[in-house]
């Protein structure tokens, strides 16, 4: 059963996100022209490009209410694990997801509290769960640490029960889609192959549902074909070309996700005018010395990067347990009000100009 999030805003907003998140799950089973048709057939807008589920909120070590790191960044049919702390199976299980097309991970660095995870879910695989394939990407020093992992913990020998591929990635777009694509780009932590995922919808012009109504243009798959580039003749014999209901051209929606980093000046030109920031907030500003030792940000200055890239929503995880969530939120926020310190399970839409 498709995990339902539970949003922490209005009524109003609540209805409209959950309405969307259906409609979003429908397209999975049914194939994203569903989707499509009933958007067209809503007054809802298709702002809301991606949705991110977070697993894991915690920094190195879990506490006891926050798993290591670990998100899942949804649109349609596609679903991105991005990262894979220890424990993450059994959040996926709690959060509703389930494991279906969940086939994709994607890692920011190779680093324990970020990898761990994938023993867990590989060895689940072999006994319970299935899976179509999986493919996992990230760098080529953290894929070998996977690999050893995979390879010789928890298969020793074995061959896994699905296509598991590895691919190696460097900075720039690896995954395109219709209507989105995923890019990487350089992180500076401890170690090489440090990575960061953008996500981006591609630019579009929106179906104005009023002026199709004023034009007689009846619902159903003339709206879509309209959205296709199609020119119809309607039955009284005027005809409506896709001009006539489609707005100017509009960017898609941006999210970018940062995993562990030590500084942020490398960062600002990725994250420019990005709708969603998601970043670690692993230190408070007055413990900046041990953030700068460990290669660590602390809540300032992701607030200081959300402000300079003009970030619509910032989003703050990989918590440390010294901190209370208040602390965090107060520091940042002093600086950039339209912040969020994420908790395990919470959903966000990713919208665009918001």
């Amino acid at each position: 059963m498709a995990h339902i999030p539970e949003f922490k805003d209005s009524t109003t907003e609540i209805t409209e996100r959950t309405e969307i998140f259906i409609l979003r799950e429908l397209s999975a089973f049914c194939g994203k022209n569903l989707y499509h048709h009933c958007l067209l057939q809503t007054n809802f807008k298709e702002f809301s490009l991606f949705e991110i589920l977070f697993l894991g909120t915690s920094a190195s070590a879990p506490s006891a209410k926050r798993g290591l790191s670990a998100q899942i960044v949804s649109h349609n049919e596609y679903r991105f694990l991005v990262d894979c702390g220890e424990g993450t199976q059994r959040q996926i299980l709690q959060s509703g997801i389930g494991f279906k097309r969940l086939t994709r991970v994607l890692l920011t660095h190779g680093h324990l509290d970020h990898i761990l995870g994938l023993g867990g879910l590989l060895s689940t695989f072999l006994r319970w769960e299935a899976i179509d394939e999986l493919e996992i990407y990230g760098g080529r020093q953290t894929l070998d640490r996977v690999h050893d992992l995979l390879y010789g913990v928890v298969l020793r020998g074995n061959q896994p029960p699905m296509p598991l591929k590895m691919t190696e990635i460097k900075p720039g777009t690896f995954f395109e889609a219709d209507d989105f694509t995923v890019t990487a780009f350089p992180v500076t932590h401890r170690g090489p192959d440090c990575l960061g995922y953008v996500f981006e919808g591609k630019a579009r012009r929106p179906f104005l549902s009023q002026k199709a109504d004023e034009l007689g243009v009846p619902f159903g798959p003339e709206r879509s074909r309209l959205v296709a580039g199609e020119t119809l003749t309607l039955p009284d014999g005027k005809r409506v070309s896709p001009d006539d209901v489609l707005g100017p051209l509009e960017r898609g929606a941006k999210l970018v996700v940062v995993g562990d980093a030590g500084r942020t000046d490398d960062l600002l030109e990725v994250c420019r005018d990005a709708d969603t920031l998601v970043i670690e907030s692993t230190y408070l500003d007055d413990e900046a010395d041990m953030a700068k030792q460990f290669s660590h940000l602390t809540a300032r200055m992701g607030a200081e990067l959300a402000t300079k890239a003009g970030v619509k929503k910032l989003i703050l995880t990989h918590l440390s347990r010294r901190y209370r969530e208040k602390e965090v939120l107060v520091e940042a926020q002093a600086l950039f009000p339209n912040v969020s310190v994420a908790r395990d399970f919470d959903v966000f839409p990713v919208k665009r100009g918001e």
